[in-house]
């Protein structure tokens, strides 16, 4: 199997290095590319032809949300990871409403780049935002979820099973199948992925990580 082939946008010396330090001892992914600012993004991805950007939402020319944006439009099947070392979850919100696939703040464990950008690569989403429950509360507010369904919903979308999220907080699998019935209804969507995809959407994940490639073992 080839490697995953990564591309690295950060304006900063020492990020980039950083992040190259992390990534070089993993045999699957290879570093095809770098550039330190967004208008350098673009033209390189064409040239370089990358799975994967990892992308700072900070950067002279056009910011990162810019240039994901250009991204998703020109090369909807490339993955963007966001990495950010700004504490503010709306825009971590708005990172992944754009289309990115993951937020990482840049206090990561290096040691835990490799895994997310294999997992994202792979399909799964996953997601490291910061302060996101009070975003995550907000938006429950909007949509009319109690405490208990958002938290229930944040349980669905980190992958967790009607089972796990019953044993987690103590209630039948039943009442939790009542939780998203009302939940499905409040969102308008009609599954545990649409209800996922929505609560990544829209802010109401939390700080869920999803595992595996979201395998629901529950039903909704």
């Amino acid at each position: 199997m080839r490697p995953i082939r990564v591309f690295i946008a950060d304006d900063h010396g020492l990020v980039l290095q950083a992040l190259r330090l992390a990534l070089e001892p993993h045999p699957e992914i290879e570093i095809v590319g770098e550039a330190k600012s967004g208008s350098e993004v673009l033209p390189r991805v064409a040239e370089t032809n990358p799975d994967l950007v990892l992308l700072d939402i900070r950067m002279p020319g056009l910011d990162g949300l810019q240039v994901l944006d250009r991204l998703q439009k020109l090369y909807p099947e490339i993955k963007v990871v966001m990495l950010s070392g700004v504490d503010d979850p709306e825009l971590a919100t708005e990172a992944l409403r754009g289309g990115a696939k993951a937020f990482l703040g840049k206090g990561i464990d290096p040691a835990d780049v490799a895994p997310v950008l294999r997992q994202v690569f792979e399909g799964t989403l996953v997601t490291e935002s910061f302060g996101a429950s009070g975003v995550a509360e907000r938006a429950a507010n909007e949509f009319g979820l109690t405490g208990r369904e958002r938290e229930i919903l944040e349980q669905v979308a980190a992958g967790h099973s009607n089972k796990q999220i019953a044993a987690d907080f103590w209630l039948s699998e039943q009442t939790i199948k009542y939780h998203l019935t009302n939940v499905y209804r409040k969102l308008q969507v009609g599954s545990r992925t649409e209800a996922a995809r929505f609560a990544y959407e829209h802010g109401l994940a939390g700080n869920a990580l999803t595992s595996g490639d979201r395998k629901q073992n529950g039903n909704g």
